[in-house]
């Protein structure tokens, strides 16, 4: 450090000691899966660098490295994570479910509600989706993409098991599942271009998802 002419021994030991301003612990983690989610939403995985990343988030890429080990690990977590976990919560919740006595209509709505939130959060999930069959083999492996499949299949167990309860037949009761997925995260999706600048409200939007989706699955004749 220079310091200018006249400087005092006092003045140039108070400045070589002033404390060094550091990060709590964790934030760069932070900073680093938000930026992660912010980018991904706007542009695809293949596209999306360890290096941009690193900038929007204030940090350097070596920290990034240091935190997640490569950018595919990252996006398992701050994407992927999110939604596998979901469906797992899900899925044990209609376990323990009494569905003889459960309001059919509010179980639908809260189910809906939730994923809609998932997708709204994590929309760079949706993103890759979209765009993953333009992902090499070994990158959807390392994205993730392999465990976000397992979480679809638990959803057509799911549906599968809905429709045996209801005494309902289908040749594909799994598509009923999938169908529902496909629905909430087009609406997520596509929002700003179905809607402009002034979408429905949230609750609207969820009641109209649980509506279509309920009504197409309950009354359909196999």
């Amino acid at each position: 450090m220079r310091f200018e002419e006249g400087t005092t021994v006092t003045e140039k030991r108070a400045a070589t000691n002033a404390p060094v301003t550091r990060r709590a612990r964790g934030e760069p983690r932070r900073l680093l899966l938000d930026a992660a989610r912010a980018l991904f939403a706007r542009q695809d995985y293949r596209s999306t660098t360890t290096r941009e990343i690193a900038e929007a988030a204030g940090v350097t890429e070596h920290l990034l490295f240091r935190n997640f080990g490569s950018k595919a690990a990252l996006f398992r977590e701050a994407l992927v994570l999110p939604f596998t976990t979901f469906v797992d919560d899900f899925r044990k919740t209609w376990q323990s479910v009494d569905h003889a006595g459960t309001d059919e209509e509010q179980f639908a709505r809260q189910f809906v509600a939730q994923f809609y939130d998932v997708f709204v959060e994590h929309r760079g999930l949706v993103v890759t989706l979209l765009t993953s069959e333009g992902l090499s083999d070994e990158e959807m492996t390392e994205a993730g993409i392999a465990d976000i499949s397992r979480s679809f299949s638990v959803l057509g167990e799911i549906s599968t098991e809905g429709m045996r309860l209801r005494g309902m037949h289908s040749e594909h009761p799994d598509l009923a599942a999938y169908s529902t997925v496909a629905m909430i995260a087009g609406m997520v999706a596509m929002r700003s271009v179905h809607f402009g600048t002034k979408p429905p409200s949230r609750e609207a939007i969820i009641e109209e998802l649980t509506q279509a989706s309920l009504h197409r699955f309950v009354q359909r004749n196999g």
